[in-house]
């Protein structure tokens, strides 16, 4: 049996700008059955526990050793956002998600610039994590090529997809217990080497600096930092599942908070226990770039073994293709709720048995056709993540405006609390602006090109409705 979400979403009070704002009506089609621990899966999924491990050795060389407070202040930073998110998803509890929220704080057509910048993070985050599990396999299995591996991953987790929202949660909790213990295993594994044969490096040296490149510099830090917190983008896919949580949008709320700090807990503790193992300095691998990528693994195979080298791997290559899953589902109800505002092709909001599967599967065929594209072309990796994380930032700096917009300008959430309303959102802003300006040079560049394509798709449409 189908449905059609064609219809505007919600019902309640307006904002005086024809948008309308509430929970989610029955008409939309979205079948709520997710729990908190559902939505905390969800996040974590598209994380990845483990996230930190390909990255490791740039951040070292970066920060100079001071790594594990890279991801203290990475941390610090990414929650101005995710109270920001906490914020405006008890304004607006429904898909979409950033662009929900920017459409009743600052109005239609940024509204539909949020969407359309988070679009390009929602639908190229899953290819690189495609890729990277393609690519996992590869090592493991050379003889089969790496597109094929990447292909049957889009496959399998579009399966998932299909079947429905709260299936998909149910394999993801199990994957993700898979990744949690794997990542036990080498915490307890770690601090088992630590004790029999100590540090590598100075006890205080992953938070203070290894002193190889000189004394500490908070300069340095703060450049790891801009690259540290693209570890924890996706937590805010959590919020693309509001109309489909039991129990409201506190809730939603809750679980973006929790997700973030469990994460900066995890990426925190297993930085830490790696910059004690790793053999080589800071120096060093500021050094040889090229040990940089292979640095998390080649601490543990010097201090652990082979062993834990190989279970890391295979846990990180089910992990990439299940951060997929969560990655499309978010853009499938991105999608869907633009659709359904009439912002993007009809068709795209129909839900058949509570699944946005119309979206679903355009979400899986750009994702599928971006993934196997990379795959088969040797520099496939730094094309993609060059330009996926752009959008999300993006899409960040209007999320903070909209909560000035919403509960400061438009004074329609009651009293304004100058440090939620004002203080919070401004520097969540600012940061994101900075983490932008440290972006790649050819990341800016694309930000740009689609930007450019978005306000001319808007104003082809506001000519076309007769509403700018």
């Amino acid at each position: 049996m189908s449905g059609n979400s064609d219809s505007a979403a919600g019902t309640g009070a307006g904002t005086g700008t024809g948008i309308s704002i509430g929970t989610a009506v029955e008409g939309d089609g979205l079948r709520r059955s997710l729990g908190f621990r559902d939505l905390v899966v969800y996040g974590l999924l598209f994380i990845a526990p483990m996230a930190p491990v390909g990255v490791f050795g740039t951040l070292d060389a970066k920060s100079h050793g001071a790594v594990a407070l890279v991801y203290v202040i990475a941390t610090i930073a990414m929650a101005f956002t995710a109270f920001s998110y906490a914020q405006m998803v008890k304004v607006v509890p429904q898909a979409g998600s950033v662009f929900a929220y920017a459409r009743v704080g600052l109005g239609n057509g940024p509204g539909f610039i949020a969407g359309w910048m988070a679009m390009l993070d929602y639908l190229l985050i899953p290819a690189v994590a495609y890729l990277f599990s393609g690519i996992a396999m590869e090592a493991l299995v050379p003889s089969v090529s790496r597109w094929v591996w990447t292909a049957i991953a889009v496959l399998v987790t579009t399966a998932l997809n299909l079947w429905g929202v709260r299936a998909a949660a149910r394999v993801g909790f199990l994957v993700l217990a898979m990744e949690i213990v794997v990542l036990l295993v080498f915490i307890v594994s770690a601090i088992v080497v630590l004790a029999q044969d100590g540090a590598q490096r100075g006890w205080l040296s992953p938070l203070t600096g290894d002193g190889s490149q000189g004394a500490f510099a908070l300069s340095a830090v703060v450049g790891a930092v801009s690259v540290a917190v693209l570890s924890y983008l996706g937590f805010d896919a959590i919020a693309s599942f509001a109309e489909e949580v039991t129990g409201g949008s506190a809730k939603v709320a809750r679980a973006v908070l929790f997700c973030l700090a469990l994460a900066g807990v995890l990426f925190i503790a297993q930085t830490y226990l790696v910059a004690l193992l790793e053999p080589l300095s800071s120096a060093e691998l500021a050094a040889e770039p090229g040990k940089q990528g292979s640095a998390f693994y080649d601490a543990v195979d010097s201090a652990v073994g082979d062993w834990l080298h190989d279970t890391v791997a295979v846990s990180k290559a089910i992990g990439a293709a299940f951060a997929a899953l969560a990655g499309q589902a978010a853009a499938g109800r991105l999608l869907f709720a633009m659709a359904r505002e009439r912002r993007l092709p009809r068709a795209l909001s129909r839900t058949d048995s509570g699944t946005p599967r119309v979206a679903l599967l355009c979400a899986a065929v750009v994702t599928m056709v971006a993934a196997v594209w990379a795959a088969r072309r040797d520099d496939g990796m730094d094309h993609l993540v060059s330009v996926v994380d752009i959008g999300a930032l993006s899409a960040f700096v209007l999320l903070h405006a909209s909560v000035v917009g919403w509960f400061v300008v438009r004074r329609a959430g009651g009293a304004v609390s100058w440090w939620r309303h004002v203080l919070i959102p401004v520097l969540g802003a600012a940061i994101t602006v900075a983490v932008i300006v440290e972006a790649a040079g050819s990341a800016q560049v694309v930000g740009l090109i689609w930007f450019a394509v978005g306000l001319a798709v808007m104003f082809l449409q506001g000519a076309r409705r007769g509403d700018s």
